[in-house]
């Protein structure tokens, strides 16, 4: 106990403020993109066929958030006169279609689902499923419960089992092989449910789109109530969109 009592004097306080206080991510962090509609069309091109996730509409001038893996090779192509990433974690969505956008984003908070914030607006217990994930998104949200974040002031924690949970939280491609115990944990899930898709690979299939031992993005197997895209999310975009769309 003394141990304990003298690393908290000498460490202090290190949960961060948000949201009460905004937070400002390293310069190198990629972010919410922009793109440029005055752009020359030939850089657009060049852009859109420099996309390994076949992310950009050149034409349309969008970006599929959902597909994007945010490598940033666009905005090396184009030296940031197409498109450009900005350091706002804010990338949440209620819809799949408005993940295709030039830049902007509806407000989360103004488009949830209200009888949810009425259902868990104090408490909400989340059931994380990898299916088939690489690791990436699972890492970044398991670090939500260190004190840095600490999820759990929210009212908000990740729980074992999916009988004693009010959403899932679905990562990976859905492979073949996890498609039927994420079915299984979904029906678990008393009713009413949440589900959040993190990740390019849970939203659209990610790099793995295309291939015969996954899906096409989870909302062709479940009903999805939140998408936060991003390859994979910074841990600030997934506190964010969760309190954003619960609290």
């Amino acid at each position: 106990m003394l141990k304990t009592l003298r690393n908290r004097i000498e460490q202090g306080y290190r949960t961060t403020a948000y949201p009460q206080r905004p937070v400002q991510l390293p310069e190198r962090y990629r972010g919410r993109p922009r793109v440029l509609a005055d752009a020359p069309d030939e850089l657009a091109a060049q852009c859109a066929a420099a996309c390994p996730q076949e992310a950009i509409d050149a034409q349309n001038r969008r970006i599929d958030l959902g597909r994007c893996i945010f490598c940033s090779e666009c905005e090396r192509i184009s030296q940031g006169r197409f498109i450009a990433f900005s350091q706002n974690f804010e990338l949440g969505a209620a819809n799949r279609a408005d993940l295709v956008t030039a830049g902007d984003l509806p407000d989360l908070a103004r488009h949830a689902k209200r009888h949810f914030k009425q259902l868990f607006g104090r408490s909400l217990q989340l059931r994380q499923v990898s299916a088939g994930g690489c690791n990436a998104c699972e890492a970044d949200l398991n670090v939500l419960a260190t004190p840095f974040f600490d999820l759990a002031r929210f009212g908000i924690n990740f729980v074992a089992s999916p009988r004693h949970a009010d959403a899932i939280v679905v990562t990976g491609p859905v492979s073949r092989n996890m498609r039927a115990a994420l079915l299984q944990t979904y029906e678990a899930v008393p009713a009413p449910k949440v589900v959040i898709a993190v990740g390019a690979c849970a939203i659209s299939g990610g790099p793995f789109d295309g291939s015969p031992e996954v899906g096409e993005g989870l909302e062709r197997i479940l009903p999805v109530d939140l998408f936060i895209p991003g390859c994979p999310p910074h841990p600030m975009s997934n506190l964010h969109a969760l309190l954003s769309y619960f609290k």
